[in-house]
């Protein structure tokens, strides 16, 4: 009798709180499939477009439309901190929660998806994911933006300037890598079938599928975004959510969402693992520059006039988390290999400040053992700087030359 209360009172509870949300909650039927349908037509354009355009500035654009949604929430909290300078806390809970959410749980998520349909196919165990020369570039690219933070982080600041260097560092990004010529033309046999068919055709009819899918998708999330973020947080004030936790994990996880369903789409492959990664390493660098630079911007505008954001020293801990977790990240990632022991270190140490959210200082010192650890092994030849190496070879032979080369163009291939 009591349990039959108790579900009777939760009941209640629950009914009262959508009715309360409206039609927030009950759109859930239809914006997520929604966005898992965004997603899939935008995975297709990028997988297209990389036998077009460099496979990395494919990534870039495919990361970029992924995390409108991301770009939306960011843009409200800051709004809503320039107008109110109580919830300026919140101003740091949802980017640092997006961005360590991707090494967190999504590097590891993209292996165990490699691991465990490559043991179905092949039965044997995968021990790394490998990536490609090209891929240097992005993890190189991580590198700029956690340095400059750290600088954002001594001095406890964030105003417009900041942004214009994270802007900087993002445009020089995407100028290196339209310098990379597109993939080899004999591995489009190779594709899944859709992207296999748009390629097949005529140059005119290819190309603008290839804008169409891109357009479709980003169009539907453009549209989709507000009412999908709106169901989930009728959702989560549902089952009880906090604020904070909200803003911090919820909601970057659910606009994230449109590039977790493309990456675990590659995954499926073990070739198409370090797509997959990469995905994600490109989300990251986005989220680092372009995500954190509209902060001040819309701040001062919603502020009236071009202001400056004083961290305390609480957000000062969540930034240096997420600066020392992603610096983990790009060392894991120097020697162009992501192990199965990496995988499983980042996500546990993600599930641990998740789950005890007082741990954060203590998991600062973890990742920095980890990194000093990362720093020995190179230093003594036992992790190979192998991204740095073809970093420095992929500059002198396409960035740093007047003009890329063909090689790889299926127009000049065949």
């Amino acid at each position: 009798m009591l349990f039959h209360k108790s579900l009777l009172k939760y009941l209640i509870v629950v009914g009262a709180t959508l009715s309360k949300g409206g039609a927030s909650a009950i759109s859930a039927v239809w914006t997520f499939p929604a966005v898992i349908s965004s997603a899939m037509l935008i995975a297709w354009a990028a997988e297209a477009a990389q036998f077009l355009i460099s496979q990395g500035l494919a990534l870039a654009i495919l990361a970029w439309i992924q995390t409108l949604p991301e770009f939306a929430v960011e843009s409200v909290i800051a709004w809503s901190a320039g107008k109110d300078p109580s919830r300026i806390h919140l101003v740091t809970a949802n980017f640092t929660g997006a961005i360590r959410l991707l090494p967190g749980l999504g590097w590891p998520l993209i292996f165990l998806t490699a691991f465990i349909f490559n043991k179905i196919k092949t039965g044997e165990n995968l021990k790394g994911i490998t990536l490609e020369k090209e891929h240097c570039l992005e993890v190189m690219a991580l590198l700029p933006p956690l340095i400059y933070f750290m600088v954002i982080f001594l001095k406890a600041t964030f105003n417009i300037l900041d942004s214009l260097v994270l802007i900087f560092l993002y445009s020089s990004y995407l100028y290196a890598l339209n310098k990379i010529p597109p993939q080899a033309a004999e591995d489009i046999d190779e594709l899944e079938p859709i992207p296999r068919s748009i390629l097949r055709r005529k140059p005119l009819s290819r190309n603008l599928l290839i804008l169409g899918l891109f357009l479709a998708g980003g169009l539907i999330l453009v549209f989709v975004a507000h009412p999908f973020l709106e169901s989930m947080l009728a959702l989560a004030i549902t089952f009880g959510i906090s604020e904070f936790v909200f803003v911090q994990w919820v909601a970057p996880f659910l606009s994230e969402f449109p590039e977790k369903i493309s990456a675990f789409y590659w995954a499926r492959q073990v070739k198409k693992a370090p797509i997959a990664l990469m995905n994600m390493v490109s989300s990251n660098i986005n989220e680092w520059t372009m995500l954190a630079a509209i902060i001040p911007i819309v701040f001062s505008l919603s502020a009236g006039g071009v202001s400056t954001i004083h961290f305390d020293e609480f957000q000062l801990t969540e930034i240096l988390l997420t600066i020392v977790q992603s610096g983990l990240a790009f060392l894991l990632l120097v020697n162009m290999s992501f192990s199965w022991y990496e995988a499983l270190g980042l996500f546990l140490l993600w599930a641990i400040q998740f789950a005890r959210p007082h741990l954060r200082e203590e998991i600062i010192y973890v990742y920095l053992a980890w990194m000093a650890f990362c720093l020995v092994q190179i230093l003594f030849g036992w992790r190979k700087p192998k991204a740095i190496t073809d970093f420095i070879e992929v500059m002198r032979n396409y960035i740093l030359v007047s003009k890329p080369s063909s090689q790889g163009n299926p127009e000049k291939r065949k």
